[in-house]
């Protein structure tokens, strides 16, 4: 899910995962909007903060998935 839709979907949800990943809020209203990008060492306490609702492949591109997170870039095999 986008940022800015989990964002809207509770009131004070702003405030509360600003609090739970130590950012401003003013940063993360900047992330959700698009104003600018949401910095590497967010992605994964963004992810962990809304359970996995808001996840890096969400927050990133190809690219910087690629890089940072290959595991994520993998596609999962069925044992």
């Amino acid at each position: 899910m986008d940022l800015r839709t989990y964002l809207d979907g509770e009131r004070g949800r702003l405030v509360k995962l600003a609090e739970a990943i130590g950012a401003h809020t003013s940063d993360l209203s900047a992330w959700a909007n698009r104003k600018r990008p949401v910095p590497i060492p967010f992605g994964w306490p963004i992810e962990i903060a809304t359970l996995g609702v808001v996840g890096r492949l969400d927050l990133f591109s190809a690219d910087v998935i690629r890089k940072v997170w290959p595991d994520l870039a993998q596609p999962k095999e069925i044992a």
